[in-house]
């Protein structure tokens, strides 16, 4: 099958080109500077903002997945709108039989935050060309180099000690990368995944702030974790880009959706794709792992 990449370059797309590849698929890596990529695949220049491009990169594929949305600037919600409007046109135009998306996890009936409205109205919008779209909904994604793990780690790693706001009890289901990818894979090519939404999440639920107990455990580290419910997300998010490496307005994104709740609610995937997940601890070490390797590497 022939499967276009958008993001090819990305936390979640460099894991899956390769996968797909590996597969027996003839890969697509969209990107906006081909002459750069390095990953698997055949590198083709692609870029949201610009429709013809999308025209050219799809041209002749069977299945596209989408893997773009923003998080660092003040009007993501306008952009990511307008860039899954231009990418269902395209995909209509040019054929493309099935596109999968990875969107976030949420309860609708919740009051979501704009950022998971975001992703919701994205599912919507692939779809409103016709194409059938596929769509795995998912909450912290645990791995080396994701925005989300990068927080957990990052604050572990630099706090002795640790005041977390309200949103640290807000319950999420954490997924390995990995598992993340054969979800990904699993749903291209079965006729019952076809215009289906699925949750996917790893073994267990967990507050924000197990999370980050569960990985200074497992560090041999014992920060001082003090809860603060006044502390609100404006603060919190100047307090995250002083902290870590993420900045304020990626931040701020996240941290307005971890007031939401983001477990699993239906585990029909499980019949789907079956396997069984990684827990937390699991996938934890495995992206420690991945970034020591690196580290050794570079």
């Amino acid at each position: 099958m022939k499967v276009l990449v958008t993001g090819a370059s990305g936390f979640v797309g460099s894991r899956l080109a390769p996968a797909l590849a590996e597969a027996g698929h003839e890969v697509r890596a969209m990107t906006r500077k081909p002459e750069r990529y390095t990953g698997a695949g055949t590198a083709v220049r692609g870029d949201v903002s610009e429709p013809d491009s999308l025209r050219a990169a799809l041209d002749g594929t069977d299945a596209a997945y989408y893997l773009i949305h923003s998080l660092d600037t003040v009007d993501f919600e306008r952009q990511d709108a307008a860039h899954a409007r231009a990418f269902a046109l395209a995909a209509k135009d040019t054929g493309v039989g099935r596109i999968v998306y990875l969107g976030g996890l949420g309860d609708d009936a919740d009051d979501l935050s704009a950022h998971l409205r975001s992703r919701r109205l994205v599912e919507h919008l692939l779809g409103s060309t016709g194409v059938p779209v596929t769509v795995l909904r998912a909450g912290i994604v645990v791995g080396h180099g994701g925005i989300s793990w990068e927080i957990t780690r990052q604050l572990v790693e630099h706090l002795p000690a640790m005041v977390t706001p309200r949103w640290a009890a807000t319950r999420t289901q954490p997924i390995a990368i990995a598992d993340v990818v054969r979800y990904l894979l699993g749903v291209l090519e079965p006729a019952e995944a076809e215009g289906r939404t699925f949750d996917i999440g790893g073994t267990e639920q967990l507050a924000y702030v197990d999370m980050l107990r569960r990985l200074a455990r497992l560090e041999g580290r014992s920060p001082l974790i003090v809860p603060v419910p006044l502390l609100s997300p404006r603060l919190s998010s100047y307090w995250l880009s002083l902290i870590t490496d993420v900045d304020v307005t990626t931040g701020r994104t996240l941290i307005d959706s971890m007031a939401n709740e983001v477990v699993v609610r239906d585990d029909s995937i499980r019949k789907v794709v079956p396997f069984e997940p990684m827990d937390y601890d699991t996938a934890a070490l495995e992206a420690l792992g991945e970034r020591a390797r690196e580290r050794r590497a570079a």
